[in-house]
């Protein structure tokens, strides 16, 4: 493990989040959309299920993308923003089989904020550790998803998107039609 549990599922969930709004298609359309993924990544505490969570939700989308386009120092404001905002405060918490781990906003805090705030606790630990380098944008040609790299040798280069796949199978393709000619 490189970064603490927390900080890998809030990367993920992180990359996750900024990657529903793809050049596809909405893929948070609905409420239910917004309930799978709180399920997914495994949010707790307050989930109001309103078309007024989802639209916030959505709102932070375009903040987070942000980071993974920016130089560190407008990724320090875009995180020092978003706790200030939120009005962060880390404490140390622990619920069901969790270990003890930060929360910087109150369980009963709106779900964007918790997401927000989360996000931001996450980037601040990749700040910290110079480990902004493990924020990448999918190598496929086309393809705009971010990812979060926790591979130990820094080698991941495609989102899960199936676009590793794709290149994969284009790649064989390209090997087969140079050995035909």
């Amino acid at each position: 493990m490189l970064f603490t549990h927390d900080t890998e599922c809030s990367l993920t969930a992180a990359a996750a989040l900024v990657n529903t709004d793809a050049r596809e298609g909405e893929a948070l359309p609905d409420v239910a959309a917004l309930d799978a993924f709180y399920i997914a990544h495994a949010y707790t505490g307050r989930h109001e299920h309103t078309a007024d969570e989802l639209r916030a939700v959505r709102r932070l989308r375009p903040r987070l993308r942000r980071i993974w386009h920016a130089g560190t120092d407008e990724i320090v404001a875009i995180v020092n923003g978003l706790l200030r905002e939120y009005d962060a405060l880390p404490q140390l918490i622990t619920h069901g089989d969790e270990p003890y781990h930060f929360h910087a906003v109150p369980r009963d805090a709106p779900l964007a904020a918790r997401m927000a705030v989360e996000a931001a606790m996450a980037m601040a630990d990749l700040v910290r550790t110079g480990e902004l380098g493990r924020l990448r944008i999918c190598d496929h040609p086309g393809c705009e998803n971010v990812l979060v790299d926790l591979s130990k040798n820094r080698s991941r280069r495609f989102c899960d998107a199936g676009c590793g796949n794709r290149a994969a199978v284009s790649a064989y393709r390209a090997r087969r039609a140079a050995s035909r000619s």
